[in-house]
């Protein structure tokens, strides 16, 4: 909406004071010159004074009139800071309600900017799969598409695992590893084989790499300081249309969504469209700065505008040791274990049971084994707070570097105890 200008014009009036003059008369006789002088006296204090006076508050009258009938002016003179609003069907008034209009050209703009600087970075992935069948001896090829963000401009770009790893089966058919990765760059229909770098199934993210220098890096933000209700864009290639923006707002933050295949992530909630294909795209501020990557949406009847992406800050060493490794290295305690909770403690009195992680098995040459810890064990401690679960436990240990020592508190046999691990690179 386009801001309009009222201006007003100041008319100043000006009076101008016009004097009588009086024609000298001829001597009167005597019994007449106080008469003749009473009479002219009168005449003039009416025309020099009064007229004027009366003149002056009309004046005045009309102009304090034109100036009531414009709102603003009145609302100047007035000093109202306040519009009273009335609803005719309710009957009720609104006081101090903030009238300013927003101008929505300053929004637009801004997506104009966020989508100019952001584009250049975000790329088209189509992967092909070998796929198997009970009915055919020979092998078929499938494919799938997504999107990317280039996190350097010698052609590594972050995505999805999913995007790039689609292996499942069935009874019928087995979908193999990905045999064929072509990207595409913004404004550029060359075909770009790539190689993949590094995957994480646990995070659902991958690397793979371009042989291209010269690129766009994407600006990443810090998610850290993302708040709800803040303008955001989703930036990738839903249903293979390549560069396509739609804009939206966080919805939530610290979200715990759980996947088909049971994995549990921490991500950012948006309005925003995320659709089939936008998987690996860029969640974008303001600033035009990558604050996530896309990578679930909820579906269904009903189901509308939720969608998710992964904090980019929660990506920042993943990828990191992708480039570096080829792999995650995360630390490792060398337990299974389950949840013993409350329920569990009161629907087995007979048992000596109490809140915690319950461990199953020990492996073979682990940083357990090596402390000593046992099945049957309970953790209910790690390095001073609380465990009443196996995810407590690995939040915990999930904080650590590889080689740091942990103080774990366990119950044994009704009795507390405390080890202390070392914890190695998981194998």
């Amino acid at each position: 909406m386009d801001n309009q200008n009222n201006n007003f014009i100041n008319t100043n009036a000006t009076e101008t004071n016009s004097s009588n003059g009086f024609k000298t008369a001829k001597p009167p006789k005597a019994s007449k010159p106080q008469k003749e002088k009473k009479q002219s006296s009168g005449a003039g204090f009416g025309k020099t004074v009064v007229l004027p006076f009366v003149s002056g508050i009309i004046g005045a009258t009309l102009v304090l009139g034109v100036c009531f009938s414009v709102p603003t002016i009145r609302s100047e003179i007035l000093g109202d800071s306040s519009t009273n609003l009335r609803d005719d069907n309710s009957n009720i008034n609104y006081n101090n309600v903030n009238m300013n209009l927003v101008s929505l050209s300053n929004i637009s703009d801004t997506g104009v900017y966020v989508a100019q600087k952001v584009l250049p970075s975000i790329v088209g992935i189509n992967v092909e799969y070998s796929v198997s069948s009970i009915f055919s001896r020979n092998q078929s090829t499938a494919t799938a598409e997504g999107s990317g963000v280039i996190i350097s401009e010698d052609g590594y770009i972050l995505t999805n695992n999913h995007v790039i790893d689609s292996s499942s089966s069935s009874s019928y058919y087995e979908v193999g590893d990905a045999s064929k990765i072509t990207v595409y760059l913004y404004n550029d229909d060359t075909p770009y084989e790539a190689e993949i770098i590094g995957t994480d199934a646990q995070t659902d993210l991958a690397v793979i790499k371009i042989d291209k220098t010269g690129l766009t890096a994407a600006e990443l933000g810090d998610s850290d300081t993302v708040q709800v209700g803040e303008w955001c864009m989703s930036i990738g290639n839903p249903l293979g249309m390549r560069s396509t923006v739609c804009q939206g707002s966080i919805s939530a933050l610290n979200r715990q969504i759980t996947d088909s295949d049971g994995k549990t992530y921490n991500v950012i909630q948006t309005d925003a469209a995320i659709n089939e294909g936008n998987s690996g795209g860029a969640l974008v501020n303001s600033q035009g700065q990558v604050i996530g990557i896309n990578t679930l949406k909820a579906s269904g009847e009903g189901v509308e505008g939720l969608g998710f992406a992964i904090p980019i800050n929660d990506t920042k060493d993943i990828y990191s040791d992708l480039i570096q490794y080829s792999k995650v290295r995360r630390p490792y305690i060398g337990i299974t274990g389950s949840d013993i909770t409350e329920d569990t403690v009161k629907a087995n009195p007979t048992f000596d049971l109490v809140v915690g992680a319950y461990v199953r098995s020990v492996e073979d040459y682990s940083p357990a084994e090596k402390a000593g810890l046992k099945i049957g064990d309970i953790i209910i401690e790690a390095d001073g707070q609380t465990v009443e679960s196996m995810d407590d436990l690995n939040e915990i240990k999930n904080g650590h570097q590889i080689g740091d020592t942990m103080t774990l508190k366990i119950y044994r046999s009704g009795q507390e105890e405390t080890v202390e691990l070392t914890l190695a690179e998981q194998p």
